[in-house]
């Protein structure tokens, strides 16, 4: 098992491509002396996420982590994504979770490209897993990628999966205190987002201050924001970040280097694109 998280480190995982067909991956170490594989994990995972890195900033893709307890509502805030720059962006979903493709589907049924993971019994995603993931999409049509990682506060922060940010969901429902909790995940993040703020005036266990100065207190540093997709206005600060960051990413990246692609231009004060990769 993993030295960081108990997971079945080893363990032969799956996935459901774009068109829902099941392909088996084997693990890649096999043959190894478990000891072995658990003194190389992290090195190994930091190459594999270097490569998947490199894979995106050739294509100029933006690759987000997105991770959080289950049920903070990470698949309804990507369908919300969608509806609002599914017409303008090239999106892309990669989603884990250790059974089911039922995330994956809700995706597809928006008319995105998903790839489910389904990772048996370990609780994280890894840069191998992304990387298999990959060969399923193609990366010249996309703007953006989100990988959508299996619900826990705790062992996806030990795993580097080649993303340019980490994005952190913490629903109202939950409870203020899980950033005191789980200082890693949160202090690791480039952004926080509450969601399902829409049943803030019916909790009296969530008090924003209180999350705000937990947060402080672990080292995050990043902005705040406040989601509800129950509202056509709710994930409004959500999408104005990700305008913002696909521009800033943009503009630190450059061209791709194989030239290959047009690049979308979103004008980040009025927040419309006037190009979409074809």
């Amino acid at each position: 098992m993993c030295r960081d998280c108990g997971c079945g480190a080893t363990d032969r995982h799956h996935l459901h491509d774009t068109n829902g067909a099941r392909v088996d991956v084997p693990p890649r170490r096999t043959g190894r002396l478990v000891a072995n594989v658990l003194a190389d994990l992290h090195s190994a995972n930091r190459k594999e996420a270097g490569h998947n890195r490199d894979h995106f900033d050739r294509y100029g893709v933006l690759a987000i982590n997105l991770t959080s307890s289950p049920g903070a509502g990470k698949t309804a805030l990507l369908e919300a994504t969608i509806d609002r720059l599914g017409a303008e962006l090239g999106i892309a979903v990669i989603e884990g979770d250790l059974e089911t493709e039922n995330d994956a589907n809700r995706i597809r049924a928006k008319g995105v490209p998903a790839v489910q993971i389904t990772t048996g019994n370990a609780c994280h995603l890894d840069a191998v897993m992304v990387h298999d993931a990959l060969h399923h999409l193609d990366l010249s049509r996309l703007d953006i990628l989100f990988i959508e990682n299996v619900g826990n506060l705790v062992c996806p922060a030990a795993f580097d999966l080649g993303q340019h940010h980490n994005v952190t969901l913490l629903s109202a429902t939950e409870g203020d205190d899980k950033p005191a909790k789980y200082p890693v995940m949160f202090r690791g993040s480039d952004l926080v987002v509450v969601t399902k703020t829409d049943l803030l005036p019916h909790l009296d266990d969530f008090d924003l201050s209180r999350v705000e100065a937990s947060l402080r207190a672990s080292g995050y540093t990043g902005p705040l924001l406040k989601t509800t997709t129950k509202r056509e206005d709710g994930p409004s600060d959500w999408i104005g970040w990700l305008r913002r960051t696909i521009v800033d990413h943009r503009r630190k990246q450059g061209p791709a280097a194989d030239g290959a692609r047009a690049r979308v231009h979103i004008h980040a004060a009025s927040g419309h694109s006037s190009e979409r990769k074809p």
